[in-house]
């Protein structure tokens, strides 16, 4: 059996509007999932509320969110919110911050920059021109400078020493986002990190308002969705592959889930 990678796959560089990201479905941007991609999303309109890595904030209008690779997140999105999202190479990681960042960008002149960068990136994604590979490098390279400048100028609060809840279910969401394929239950996860499913329930509820359970079994279904839609790998070798102990168990579940079957789910989707 051919395995995919625990994140989904996304060509190395593209841009799309905010709300393409949901065709197919609210729960391509409402489940808890993660991309193999450092992602940046720039609200201009609406708002709504996004959760990071175990953390639950509001986001509005003029609002960067930068997410480096393998961060866990799920964001609701209603019909006013308008922006772009912008997935970059895997190894822009190393220019970009190492950790996730919420910016409210207030200034006019900040704005009318960001919104510059992004154009210059989508002017070279859309035209075939010589040395647009080493253009894009070069346009990633001078956003990253200004995310640096706006941290600089503004803060983020990231230099302050995080709360223990969100400490614990930042290490939380990044132990299920290492192990959501291995059947791991909740009281494993709380076992490995020290503390009761009590408390782990708790401080979940606290910083995102979802219980562990959720945030691990929305991860589980949210890679079970992609796999079913964009690939064509047997639903009994996906049922494995995500840690169910037989296919019969996973249609069950996916079913009680999502109101399909996932042969059903893999025809519509």
């Amino acid at each position: 059996m051919t395995m995919t990678n625990t994140v989904t796959d996304l060509p190395l560089l593209r841009m799309v509007a905010i709300p393409r990201l949901a065709q197919g479905g609210k729960w391509r941007v409402e489940t808890m999932r993660s991309y193999n991609n450092p992602l940046l999303l720039w609200f201009t309109r609406g708002q709504g509320r996004i959760t990071v890595a175990g953390l639950t904030r509001g986001y509005g209008t003029h609002n960067l969110i930068y997410l480096p690779s393998r961060t866990m997140h799920a964001f609701d999105m209603g019909a006013g919110v308008h922006g772009m999202a912008l997935f970059l190479a895997p190894e822009d990681d190393l220019l970009l911050p190492g950790h996730h960042v919420h910016l409210r960008v207030r200034e006019a002149t900040a704005q009318n920059e960001m919104t510059g960068h992004l154009d210059n990136i989508q002017r070279e994604l859309d035209a075939a021109r010589p040395g647009r590979d080493r253009a894009l490098r070069h346009h990633v390279g001078l956003l990253s400078v200004w995310l640096e400048r706006q941290l600089v100028a503004v803060g983020t609060g990231e230099t302050k020493r995080p709360t223990a809840a969100v400490r614990l279910a930042q290490a939380f969401c990044e132990l299920v986002e290492r192990d959501f394929r291995s059947g791991r239950t909740v009281a494993d996860y709380a076992l490995a990190l020290g503390v009761t499913p009590t408390h782990l329930s708790r401080v979940c509820r606290e910083t995102c308002g979802r219980a562990p359970s959720e945030i691990a079994h929305e991860r589980q279904l949210f890679e079970a969705r992609r796999m079913l839609t964009e690939t064509r790998i047997p639903v009994q070798d996906i049922a494995l592959s995500l840690g169910y102990g037989s296919a019969a168990y996973f249609s069950r579940t996916f079913q009680a889930r999502t109101g399909k079957t996932p042969t059903a789910f893999r025809r519509v989707g």
